[in-house]
């Protein structure tokens, strides 16, 4: 059964979260799928991932890069899981059809825009439905994560 974290942003923007996410998720020996809500954001997320830092990039691929099986991180806007990743990150209110076949499951949003808020509450209804344990984590002042829930 997947564990679900909910990760609500406030003073860090995604572009800085979710490499070090990816980070611990890869050191872990797990493979990661990054669904987005846009191809917009897919494309900015592409960049990101290979630029975040001037010492390192996060190996990851996407649909028409070929090989999608091999990649340790994989970014999509469907539901697919090519790679068969034990982590899925959800970003700008992408949606899961099904909880299976993972065994964590990560929510991030912007905690500062008033419709991924509402679109977050209902993901939480959805995952407390399905009989998921889930935990909420937001961020301090200081960008430190504090478990709320």
């Amino acid at each position: 059964m997947a564990e679900v974290l909910f990760y609500h942003l406030e003073h860090q923007p995604l572009e800085r979260v979710l490499p070090t996410l990816l980070e611990r998720t890869i050191e872990r020996g797990w493979r990661a799928v990054v669904q987005v809500g846009s191809t917009e954001r897919l494309e900015a997320l592409d960049a990101t991932l290979w630029t975040y830092r001037d010492d390192s990039f996060l190996p990851h691929g996407r649909a028409g890069d070929g090989f999608a099986a091999e990649h340790p991180i994989y970014l999509t806007t469907s539901d697919d899981t090519p790679n068969g990743a034990a982590v899925r990150f959800l970003v700008d209110g992408a949606d899961m059809a099904s909880f299976d076949g993972f065994e964590r499951i990560v929510v991030l949003f912007d905690g500062r825009d008033a419709e991924a808020l509402q679109r977050a509450r209902g993901q939480w209804k959805a995952v407390k439905h399905a009989g998921l344990g889930a935990t909420y984590w937001q961020q301090s002042e200081s960008g430190r994560w504090e478990k709320k829930a």
